[in-house]
């Protein structure tokens, strides 16, 4: 039986917790909700995420809790994910929150901010570093609660039509980037264009953008970017590991019985689960057949990096002396990752460091 799998009768296998089946009542209510998703379903490990989800709440309730999930444009469109539970045109969806900083920059580091932390940190962040109550505070004007359900990892750069070598080369470049990052690169000459993934490539293709970013490898290969623009950058140090959420309407949230929430928190915690380590899994051979068929990989130049890097300093800065909110989060992100960066640097980052340099001479 593999790990963090739901079991029929009740019994709810999470990461680190366990809903016994007599937890499920037999007078618990039968509910069914709809899910919209900021993703096409093309994209099997991000949608297949919201698909995992729904079937462990469904299995977890011996289907009293059923959960009918949606691609983006079935309902609403992938960017108005947020405002269709906001209005209760939906009960729930899984999105990454910085889609909306323009109506509240705090929502960023609920995904991830610019230069910020790794998944494996964020994730820690969340649950005991006070992330998950300063995102939710976040929320609250927008009627809506969110539930941590899944992590990128370290994203890929994009695709370039042209060679990255100085900043200056960013200069006028109509880059598909969502997010902070989009906010960051405006500041080196980008321009940002936030577009959902299932029309990034139609834009690229046209030429009504010149570069793009999305995810890593597998979902990039299934998009299809490498026909269009060769160059293949990394790393994407705007989402050095970007957080999704399931989110609800706060006024659906209320209403469930605690069970029902508990078992909500624990689909999410272990769909989360399963959407990094199928990244982890796909990843690596997607790159090697995206190589092989062309595309031209590329760190970006540590005069690039430098560059964004102090842009992001002067942007978040800029921005928590504007907003409260956006400084108390980014206060406590900074702090926490302060600290995991000092520890993992000690036996971690040494030995991955030590494993990568043998496979190297290899």
């Amino acid at each position: 039986m593999k790990r963090r799998t739901f079991l029929k009768g009740g019994a709810v296998v999470g990461a680190t917790t366990l809903v016994a089946a007599p937890a499920i009542a037999q007078g618990s209510p039968e509910i069914k909700w709809r899910l919209t998703s900021s993703f096409p379903k093309s994209l099997d490990t991000i949608y297949g995420t919201a698909q995992t989800f729904a079937k462990y709440v469904a299995d977890a309730t011996e289907n009293k809790f059923q959960i009918q999930t949606f691609a983006a444009g079935e309902i609403v469109p992938g960017l108005q994910a947020l405002d269709a539970v906001s209005t209760a045109t939906v009960e729930i969806a899984q999105t990454p929150l910085y889609f909306y900083i323009g109506k509240e920059p705090a929502l960023a580091y609920a995904t991830g901010a610019p230069f910020g932390m790794n998944h494996r940190h964020q994730g820690s962040w969340w649950s005991f570093g006070g992330g998950a109550e300063l995102c939710n505070e976040a929320l609250k004007p927008f009627k809506a609660h969110a539930i941590l359900c899944g992590n990128s990892g370290t994203q890929m750069g994009g695709w370039f039509r042209k060679e990255i070598k100085t900043p200056d080369d960013l200069k006028g470049l109509k880059f598909r980037i969502a997010g902070m990052g989009g906010h960051v690169l405006a500041k080196l000459g980008i321009v940002p264009q936030q577009i959902a993934g299932g029309e990034v490539y139609s834009a690229l293709e046209k030429g009504s953008i010149d570069a793009a970013e999305f995810v890593g490898p597998y979902d990039d290969e299934k998009l299809g970017f490498y026909k269009v623009a060769k160059y293949y950058y990394f790393p994407g140090w705007w989402e050095g590991g970007a957080m999704l959420h399931m989110v609800v309407n706060e006024e659906k949230w209320s209403a469930l019985p605690k069970q029902y929430q508990a078992i909500l928190n624990q689909a999410g915690a272990a769909a989360g689960a399963w959407m990094i380590e199928k990244y982890d899994s796909v990843n690596p051979a997607a790159l090697k057949r995206l190589v092989a068929g062309g595309a031209e990989l590329r760190a970006f130049p540590q005069p690039v990096m430098e560059a964004c890097y102090q842009a992001t300093q002067d942007h978040l800065n800029e921005i928590a002396e504007k907003s409260p909110l956006f400084k108390k989060t980014k206060e406590s992100h900074d702090a926490y990752m302060k600290e995991v960066l000092f520890y993992t640097q000690i036996a971690e980052n040494y030995y991955d460091n030590y494993l990568l340099s043998k496979a190297r001479k290899g």
